[in-house]
């Protein structure tokens, strides 16, 4: 073999080592998180963050916090930054999907793209530990006999809190229009109107307020995931009558206009690491429930959540 052929075959091989798609454990990634620090979003993107880097399935991960109406600033900001890009990652979920039929946002989840459904967390009804409401049945009497009167605390209007509150609200054979909700910028706000009987009832993911419940500071009614879980006493909405069911679900997602090798990179990596020792010791120190389902599934599910969500929306008055 002649010298030039040679160098001709190392540059031929160098070249189809760039142009191939970059190996899992080569990842350089940034995952958006479009909320201010210590939310769940912000939780989701930096246990995804530790998991990924302690099993070796990306090189390294930085969280960027984007906050902003409801998740929607963020993803704005992501769709125009993150196209095409195989190093970019946003996590979401259904309060951002509420907040985008809410507000009219320009861009919405079809604008990006599903990599995974990452976890599901139980969201809790509950009561100040010197409510009258003993049980979910007290609290669905209440609204029916006066849904005026029944002042709900929860997260940002739209939001999978204020979803929860409308059907309960709807179950109760009352109007949800006309829901009673005073819409917290977190789950400490809402919790310190909860503490100061400010407000009759509350909406939150379980783990926020999980402390205050197992202090008696907070009567847990209720929970609106569909089946039981372990450790938790409270017994699910369909356990107790109301065929309601609500998980508050958070995913991944890559920019748009990916290739189909980047996206086959991201998913393998984001797969390898949620079903790895460290991802389900990471659910079960936060309470969250294992809820993955790729891309293609998550994919279909993002439609019939909207659907389901903008129907809600619809019917207190915050969508058409």
């Amino acid at each position: 073999m002649s010298f030039f052929t040679s160098r001709l075959g190392a540059a031929c091989l160098a070249a189809l080592v760039v142009a191939s798609p970059l190996a899992a454990q080569d990842l350089e990634l940034s995952i958006v998180a479009p909320a201010g620090a210590g939310g769940g979003w912000d939780s989701a993107a930096r246990s995804l963050q530790e998991a990924m880097m302690e099993t070796g399935n990306a090189r390294s991960v930085q969280v960027l916090n984007v906050p902003g109406a409801g998740g929607t600033v963020g993803l704005a900001q992501f769709v125009q930054s993150a196209k095409g890009s195989s190093d970019q990652m946003l996590v979401g979920g259904i309060t951002m999907v509420g907040a985008i039929i809410t507000n009219g946002a320009p861009y919405d989840l079809t604008n990006v793209t599903p990599i995974a459904r990452l976890t599901g967390d139980p969201l809790v009804i509950a009561v100040p530990a010197s409510s009258p409401f003993q049980t979910m049945d007290d609290l669905v009497k209440a609204i029916k006999a006066d849904v005026s009167r029944t002042v709900w605390a929860g997260g940002s209007a739209g939001g999978a809190d204020h979803i929860l509150a409308a059907l309960i609200t709807e179950a109760a054979g009352a109007d949800p229009s006309k829901v009673n909700y005073v819409a917290y910028s977190g789950g400490g706000e809402s919790l310190a109107a909860m503490l100061g009987g400010q407000v009759s009832a509350g909406i939150s993911g379980y783990g926020e307020w999980q402390g205050q419940i197992e202090s008696g500071d907070l009567r847990a009614l209720a929970i609106s995931y569909p089946e039981p879980i372990e450790g938790i006493d409270a017994q699910p909405l369909k356990a107790q009558g109301l065929d309601i069911e609500l998980v508050n679900w958070r995913g991944i997602f890559a920019g748009p206009d990916i290739s189909d090798a980047d996206k086959a990179t991201l998913s393998d990596a984001v797969e390898k690491t949620v079903k790895s020792d460290k991802w389900q010791e990471i659910l079960t120190a936060r309470g969250w429930s294992d809820y993955y389902a790729p891309s293609d599934e998550f994919t279909t599910f993002i439609a019939s959540e909207t659907d389901r969500v903008h129907e809600v929306l619809t019917s207190i008055g915050l969508a058409k």
